[in-house]
Formats: C-alpha cells, sequence, structure tokens
C-alpha cells in the first residue's frame, strides 16, 4: 500500500492504547488487533479497564507508570498491521480486528480503518456492544467482513446495574445488522457469575441469537480475572473480587442446553 497516495482515509487520527499481533482469537485465522481507547458502558468485570476513558492516563504497572493512550493516524496503525500480511494468507483469512473499548466511539476512525484494510486485500473483523446509533454501525458495514457482537443479557434492568446501560439500544441494533445481511454476525457472551450464569439466561441469550438471520455461530466466552490487576493500577475498585470463573462443567453444560435448544453452533471461548 502506497501511504503516499491521495487515500484521506489514512490521516484520520485516532487514540489506541494497545495493538496485539499473532492472535488467534477474535475473528477467523491469525490475526493483529487494535485496542481503541473509549466506551460508553462499564461492566464489572471488563478486563480492559484501561479502555473505558477516551482520555490518556496512567497507570502502575508493576511499580512503574505507565502512560496509556497514543494518538497515531490509520496509515500508522496499517504500517503494523501489513507487517502480517503473510501470516493471514497461510492461517486461511487473517486479518484485522478492532477491539477496546467500544470501536464506534471512535467511528470515523474505526471505519477508515476497517476501509484501510479492505483496500489493501486484508479481511477485517470488529469487536463491539453496538452500542451507539444504527447510523453509525451502518458506516463501518461495507467495510466489516466479520462483527463479532456481544450480547450479555436479555434483561434491561439487570443490564443497566451490571453494565451501566440498559440493553435495548443493542438488541435493536443486532436485529439491525443481521437483516441487512451485510456483514458474517457473530454472537459472544461473557458467562459472568452472579450477573448471566444460569441456564434460564443464557437460554434466552441463545434463543434470541438464534432468531437473528444469517447467525450461526455463538460463543460463550468463561469470565476471568486477569484484568484485576489493571484496576489496582488505575487506582479503582474491582467490584467482582471474590467472584469465582465458572468451572468447565459449568460451561459445558451450558454449551449443552444451546446445542439442545437452538440451531447455532456453540463454541466456549474464542
Amino acid at each position: 500500500m502506497d501511504f503516499n497516495a491521495e487515500n484521506s482515509y489514512l490521516n484520520t487520527k485516532g487514540r489506541i492504547f494497545d495493538i496485539q499481533r499473532y492472535s488467534i482469537h477474535d475473528g477467523h485465522g491469525i490475526r493483529t488487533i487494535v485496542f481503541l481507547k473509549g466506551c460508553v458502558l462499564r461492566c464489572r468485570w471488563c478486563c480492559n479497564p484501561e479502555s473505558q476513558e477516551y482520555a490518556i492516563q496512567t497507570m502502575m504497572v508493576q511499580g512503574k507508570p505507565k502512560t496509556i493512550g497514543e494518538d497515531i493516524t490509520v496509515g500508522e496503525v496499517m504500517e503494523t498491521v501489513l507487517k502480517d500480511r503473510q501470516y493471514y494468507r497461510r492461517s486461511g483469512g487473517g486479518g484485522l480486528t478492532l477491539s477496546g473499548g467500544e470501536s464506534l466511539c471512535q467511528p470515523e476512525f474505526a471505519r477508515d480503518l476497517l476501509h484501510a484494510a479492505k483496500s489493501a486485500g486484508i479481511t477485517t473483523a470488529m469487536e463491539s456492544m453496538a452500542c451507539a446509533r444504527y447510523e453509525v454501525i451502518e458506516s463501518v458495514l461495507p467495510y466489516l467482513d466479520q462483527y463479532l457482537m456481544d450480547i450479555k443479557h436479555m434483561n434491561p434492568a439487570k443490564h443497566k446495574e451490571f453494565c451501566g446501560r440498559s440493553n435495548e439500544l443493542m438488541l435493536e441494533n443486532a436485529r439491525k445488522v443481521a437483516a441487512s445481511g451485510m456483514t458474517e454476525l457473530s454472537i459472544r457472551v461473557p458467562v459472568i457469575p452472579t450477573f448471566n450464569d444460569t441456564p434460564e439466561e443464557i437460554k434466552d441469550i441463545a434463543q434470541f441469537a438464534d432468531k437473528l438471520p444469517g447467525v450461526k455461530r455463538i460463543h460463550l466466552l468463561p469470565y476471568h480475572r486477569l484484568g484485576q490487576d489493571k484496576y489496582d493500577g488505575l487506582g479503582r475498585d474491582y467490584l467482582m473480587r471474590g467472584i469465582l470463573p465458572p468451572t468447565n462443567e459449568h460451561m459445558q453444560m451450558l454449551k449443552k442446553l444451546v446445542t439442545e435448544n437452538t440451531n447455532l453452533e456453540c463454541i466456549i471461548g474464542g
């Protein structure tokens, strides 16, 4: 790709806090994941609390201050993404994944990153809660091969209690994205004890997903505590302290439940 070409989208600036190369999760094949700053939700279990604020922050990491957040252009991000083009091809459809935070909090940057990747012949994916106006989502769909959409709960009140906002907008956007047929839509459910890990709650989400046109796959993502130290580094309380991850047996039971009650392929993790 010629970064001196007159492609104005390469000059779009955004704010990221990490680029993770050689990932085998969050999309097909080997991925390069770009983590965008900013999120509209405040999920109690968030493993990237440094992503929530758009502002550049300082976080203590192993006793030393670390700056979290960097302003960067699409073209500069693509210089890193393009380094791994050979791995994307060899792994069968790997490419760029946008994550966060909520990618849609920086809609122009997200759109133009996806545009740049597609222009370079690289497949694209985005992790997102779909918590934005549908017009914003619609602007990225022409450049998006796979939408990895979180659906955390079907109950608006409980969703608001644990995530800071109710879920009506997100569920409506899930219906609209599915109906558009413009991208491969996969549903992902973080399985969180005390929030949504009962058979009834998972079954409700799975049956909703099963009714979405074109959706073939649902991922159950078991809760983990890998981000707990980040809260200490940011001087914040970790509200899930003391909550244990679900057992493998419990996850297998939920997977069996989904398989028996829907036509979806159910995957633990990913």
